[in-house]
């Protein structure tokens, strides 16, 4: 039985915070893999300019390319529409019934669990794995694994408003990332 951690976001761009997340969840989780999936549309994020799926799709596989057991999946892309999560675990517990699932969340949203679409039956098939994120931390919560981690303050956001402002991300993203973001002309005016 494999030990799979599964790591949803709208990965717009993926950074090296999403990549030291995967990593120190992989390390104190004792992860065979971790599997990154690009969201199609989430359902408790409102954003009018997501990137196209097939972009960030394309952002994440660059980013994880050089890591043999970070894996991306493009089932949520390519099922469009609202992505929830029970319907990907679902698909996946499925298709592989001998694994173990972790689903990888930040501390923010241990709170929100409870309204997660179908969380219960939810909670049967995965193991919900939180890390710590900057401003939220983890109180004790018996039905959430914790991931240690150092916080960085680091945000798709932040990256994209860079980018519109003319500013370096060379530190902030993988070269393979910064280099396609620049080719496909994403988030603005990259120079």
């Amino acid at each position: 039985m494999r030990r799979i951690g599964l790591f949803g976001g709208t990965f717009d761009p993926p950074h090296h915070g999403h990549l030291l997340i995967a990593q120190e969840a992989q390390l104190a989780l004792q992860l065979d893999e971790v599997w990154f999936i690009p969201v199609s549309d989430p359902p408790h994020k409102v954003r009018n300019e997501l990137t196209s799926g097939a972009d960030r799709l394309a952002l994440t596989q660059a980013a994880v390319a050089s890591q043999s057991t970070f894996k991306v999946l493009d089932l949520e892309i390519e099922r469009k529409g609202k992505s929830y999560t029970f319907d990907t675990v679902e698909q996946l517990t499925n298709q592989f019934p001998e694994d173990h699932f972790y689903f990888l969340i930040g501390a923010d949203m241990v709170e929100q669990l409870e309204k997660w679409y179908k969380i219960d039956q939810l909670k049967k098939m995965v193991t919900f794995a939180a890390f710590d994120r900057p401003g939220s931390h983890i109180s004790a919560h018996k039905e959430v694994e914790h991931i240690p981690f150092l916080e960085v303050e680091i945000s798709s956001s932040l990256i994209r408003k860079r980018v519109q402002e003319g500013k370096p991300i060379r530190y902030f993203v993988p070269e393979s990332v910064r280099e396609l973001i620049k080719e496909r002309s994403l988030y603005g005016n990259y120079s």
